[in-house]
Order: structure tokens, then C-alpha cells, then sequence
């Protein structure tokens, strides 16, 4: 009967040492990325604004390992220096979301009334159209430039937020945890620090983590239609605009900052997925499940 048991749980731990080797490789990648964002001017081998028209459109080489832009420029350092702007806008974009839409959800999660149908009113217009088309729209209005395409897309992205932060709440508001909390004279501030928003974190990190690949190519759709980062400003979405016309002649102006797009995205997205895996209950509930078994073939 032990060898049953112990067929039982090994495979559930397996499966948690599987996801918890996911989410420290992918979380060592996206630092690594981050750090290389952070730290990209004293990684870029020329300046990354710096013309030299005599070197323009140059195939990759030992000098230039991504080839040069129609000015002369090294691709390698435009496409470090524009991490900076593509992450670091995709990180503020999805920190301003997140934020303000969990703290709208749970506002109205807990209050209710007129505080609750207004939102979700808004929320509803905000979801009634394309999110892109309407950040588009929004952005056209403010007259382009990074910081209005990031709120652009703030004022189209937060009901995702709030409508799961207000799910969740009203999903736990009438817990016997937080109805003793109330009748122990808890105030709200402290109820939603201390119960409600520890409660509620797992769902909004793992949408939160997810949603950073996702504002990245939207940002990069921005910048690419002329809505977002301007030039001389090195961004990937941008870099790929300026370039699309040699595509076919000069790829790699391209499918250099393309690639970074790709690849970033690509790292979020898998990142996200090792973090709602890691923080899914039933990963654990399995080897719980598994061990309860074996100790009552045992006995």
C-alpha cells in the first residue's frame, strides 16, 4: 500500500518542482531582460543616435551584429536603447491599470449602489468597442507622443481589472473570515489591506504579468501607426515603422526590433503562465489529496 502512496504523490510533486523550475527560469529571463533595459546605455556599443550616412543600410556584421538603419545608426544599440522605452512604458502602463482598476472593483465590490452601477457603466462603454481602435482614437486626440499612448490605453484597459477585483470581492465579502473581521471592529482601510486585497492578489498578478506582453504590442501598434513614441526616439514599434519600406530589400531594419518585440512578448507571456500556475490552489490541493489517499490505504 506505501507503493501506492508514494505513486500517488510523486507525481503532484514532480508536477510543483516542474512549475517551480518554470517560474524561476522565466522570472531569471525577464530580470535579465529588465536589467538589460535598465542598464542599456553602457550596454550599446556606439550611440544609438549618432549618423554616419557614409555606413548607411549595412548588412549585419562583425561591427555591426545587427546591421545599420537608412541614417547610419547601429541597430544593436537603437534596439537596447528602445527596451527602455518599450518595457519601461508596458511596465507604468500595467502598474497604472492594475492599480486603478483593483481599487475600482473592490470600491465597488464592497459599497455597491450608485458607486457600483456608474463604474460598471463606464466599464461597459470602455468594453463596447475595440480596445486598440478606441486607444487609437483617444491617442489621435492628444496629439501622439509615448505619455498619451500610455494613457490611451489606460483609459481603455482598466475594466479588465475592475471587473475581476469587483468578481472577487463579492465572492469573499461574505466570508466568515471578514464577518468576524467586521464584528471585531476592523475599519475599512485595514479590511482592505489586511483581508480582502491579500485575498484577492494571486488573480490580479497573474493578469497583471500576463497583460505586460500584451501592452507592449499594443504600445508598439501605437508607435508603429504614428500615435506613440516619435522620432528620433528609439522604440521598437517605431523602428519597425520607419523601416517597413525596405522589408524586402533591407530585412534586417525590420525583423531586428520585430524580434525584440517577439521575444519579449513571447517571455511575459510564459512568465504569466508559470505564475498562474505556481499560484493555482489546485497544485497543491492534488499532493494534499494524494497523501490523505495513501494514509487511508495504509490504515
Amino acid at each position: 500500500m506505501s507503493t501506492q502512496s508514494g505513486v500517488t504523490v510523486r507525481p503532484s510533486r514532480a508536477r510543483r518542482n516542474h512549475t517551480r523550475a518554470r517560474l524561476c527560469v522565466f522570472a531569471a529571463l525577464a530580470a535579465a531582460l529588465l536589467l538589460a533595459s535598465v542598464f542599456a546605455e553602457a550596454l550599446c556599443p556606439y550611440d544609438p543616435n549618432a549618423q554616419n550616412l557614409a555606413e548607411a543600410l549595412q548588412a549585419p556584421s562583425a561591427a555591426h551584429p545587427f546591421g545599420t538603419d537608412r541614417y547610419g545608426r547601429d541597430m544593436l544599440s537603437r534596439v537596447l536603447i528602445g527596451a527602455q522605452t518599450s518595457i519601461s512604458s508596458a511596465l507604468v502602463l500595467v502598474a497604472i491599470i492594475a492599480i486603478v482598476g483593483t481599487l475600482l472593483g473592490v470600491s465597488c465590490g464592497l459599497s455597491g449602489g450608485a458607486l457600483d452601477t456608474v463604474v460598471m457603466r463606464l466599464s461597459d462603454v470602455c468594453l463596447a468597442f475595440p480596445g486598440l481602435v478606441f486607444a487609437m482614437a483617444i491617442a489621435a486626440v492628444l496629439d501622439g507622443g509615448i505619455q498619451n499612448a500610455v494613457l490611451a490605453l489606460a483609459l481603455v484597459s482598466w475594466p479588465k481589472y475592475a471587473r475581476l477585483a469587483r468578481s472577487q470581492t463579492l465572492a469573499i465579502q461574505h466570508t466568515d473570515y471578514l464577518l468576524a473581521a467586521r464584528l471585531s471592529g476592523c475599519s475599512p482601510p485595514a479590511l482592505l489591506l489586511r483581508h480582502i486585497l491579500p485575498n484577492i492578489a494571486g488573480p490580479v498578478l497573474v493578469t497583471a504579468v500576463l497583460d505586460i506582453g500584451t501592452m507592449m504590442m499594443e504600445l508598439a501598434a501605437l508607435s508603429f501607426l504614428g500615435l506613440g513614441a516619435l522620432p528620433p526616439a528609439a522604440e521598437w514599434g517605431s523602428m519597425m515603422s520607419d523601416g517597413r519600406s525596405m522589408l524586402q530589400t533591407y530585412p534586417w531594419v525590420v525583423l531586428t526590433p520585430g524580434l525584440a518585440i517577439f521575444l519579449s512578448v513571447a517571455l511575459f507571456h510564459l512568465l504569466g503562465d508559470a505564475v498562474r500556475d505556481w499560484l493555482d490552489p489546485r497544485s497543491g490541493q492534488s499532493g494534499r489529496r494524494g497523501r490523505t489517499h495513501g494514509q487511508g490505504e495504509n490504515i
